[in-house]
């Protein structure tokens, strides 16, 4: 398992003082493979970064509040932990009643997460939860438990069954970023 931070987006679109920024892309470059796996691994960044651990999580705190990062967060390797299938969960359900079903979907504990995406042209689905499990039928138990869950809010759904395994990377800056 590791951590890492899912999104940077450019320090141009969020004010930072001159002297924050260059710290700011030393934290990206620092957390970009994950944090280390310490029992205080924001000491060490911020043994890393010059600062008190106070400064360090004020920073993040910081760039997370001004949308530069969206979060910080565990990334279990499902595949390590014995968990080979997965299916994203597709359905159908009025958009009045979203918050209450996403909320609903999101909290199930094997659902990894749960989003909203707009309906498009030849693609009814506008809510998305992804599962994870041992073997493909105990998806599709969970497919099933969601679809109770949902109940007549429902209108349709569907699984998309991953066909290979992609390698999950967090964010990377490129040279030009630095």
């Amino acid at each position: 398992m590791s951590a890492c931070i899912s999104r940077f987006d450019s320090l141009r679109q969020h004010p930072l003082s001159p002297e924050e920024t260059p710290l700011a892309l030393r934290l990206v470059e620092l957390t970009q493979a994950g944090l280390p796996l310490l029992e205080d691994p924001w000491s060490w960044l911020a043994e890393q970064l010059g600062l008190s651990v106070e400064s360090t999580l004020d920073l993040l705190k910081r760039l997370q509040a001004e949308g530069a990062i969206r979060r910080i967060a565990a990334v279990p390797n499902h595949y390590r932990l014995g968990y080979r299938h997965n299916g994203m969960t597709v359905w159908d359900v009025a958009d009045a009643d979203m918050p209450r079903l996403g909320a609903l979907l999101g909290e199930q504990p094997f659902v990894s997460h749960c989003y909203r995406r707009p309906r498009r042209p030849g693609w009814r689905y506008n809510l998305f939860a992804m599962v994870h499990g041992r073997s493909r039928e105990e998806i599709d138990g969970y497919r099933e438990h969601l679809r109770y869950l949902l109940g007549d809010a429902c209108a349709a759904d569907d699984m998309l069954v991953s066909s290979r395994i992609l390698k999950k990377t967090g964010l990377r800056l490129t040279p030009a970023a630095r």
